[in-house]
């Protein structure tokens, strides 16, 4: 069953490599990419810095505003827009830091923000294209 995406979700790219021995559970969210369940950053970067790795966060939020009423349908709208984004290539991750919805004129709508997110092994900064082999699926 799919998690419901809210703020503090982290969602990652399909084959992100993790430590050895990770604990996580994710379901398919979007193709490509996975939603985590059950855990939230914080959790998720004291489990990576417990194994030596690091989760960035990386400063600046990126949204999508969409058409649709409240639920998780629009918030998916807004997910998928995001993903399709050729700046998310090189990262492995997200996480929701907000989701508002309103109406304009009587239409409702939604915007989405996150943070870009990278866990990997080290503490200088790669690409997801040059993390090491390891992957969770």
């Amino acid at each position: 069953m799919q998690e419901l995406i809210k703020s503090g979700s982290i969602l990652f790219r399909e084959g992100t490599p993790f430590p050895k021995d990770f604990q996580i559970d994710s379901a398919s969210y979007s193709p490509g990419w996975r939603s985590v369940q059950g855990m939230d950053g914080y959790a998720l970067d004291r489990q990576a810095n417990d194994k030596g790795w690091k989760f960035f966060y990386f400063a600046g939020e990126i949204g999508a505003t969409v058409f649709g009423s409240e639920g998780q349908k629009t918030v998916h709208k807004a997910v998928k827009r995001i993903l399709a984004d050729h700046k998310m290539e090189n990262f492995n991750s997200l996480e929701v830091t907000s989701m508002v919805f309103k109406h304009f004129l009587g239409l409702p709508y939604a915007t989405i923000s996150f943070h870009k997110r990278n866990i990997q092994e080290g503490m200088f900064l790669r690409g997801s294209k040059d993390a090491p082999e390891g992957k969770i699926e």
